[in-house]
């Protein structure tokens, strides 16, 4: 499910089965030595979590990404997101990230990391066989939380 009104009231329907959001922290990094990365990490983050949500529709909701810099990234307070999706009914709120510094962030908050993947000059095929190998990583993360409650 995404986050438009179509999905949104079915969430608000179907709150029981619909217990978790997926939140994707999306580094913006606009020096232009690093653009291109930042930009590439952003491209294959969301075309991932697209690709989560399409397998767990009617599970999860995808919530558009919490983007920052790294000069807005210490005044940015992801538990208190947390709280607020926890409030409106998700069960399980995981954050999805190409930026390994918010594993440190693991007593607060659940953070799945992964490797950025550049895919903006591979044919499509490859591209949904590499959402398809990291999904096979995501799968049992997730599963381990929904089991956990």
């Amino acid at each position: 499910m995404f986050f438009n009104v179509k999905d949104v009231q079915q969430f608000q329907a179907q709150k029981d089965f619909i217990d978790t959001a997926l939140v994707p922290l999306l580094s913006l990094d606009f020096n232009e030595s690093q653009i291109r990365q930042s930009s590439s990490a952003a491209e294959f983050l969301m075309s991932l979590t697209s690709f989560i949500e399409q397998q767990f529709k009617g599970r999860l909701m995808l919530v558009p990404p919490f983007s920052y810099t790294d000069q807005t990234k210490t005044g940015l307070s992801v538990s208190i997101l947390k709280e607020e999706l926890q409030n409106a009914g998700f069960k399980h709120v995981m954050f999805i990230t190409c930026d390994h510094d918010w594993t440190s962030y693991g007593e607060q908050i659940d953070v799945i990391w992964l490797p950025s993947i550049p895919l903006e000059s591979m044919e499509q095929g490859v591209k949904k066989s590499i959402l398809e190998d990291q999904l096979k990583q995501i799968i049992p993360i997730l599963t381990s939380k929904w089991f956990q409650s």
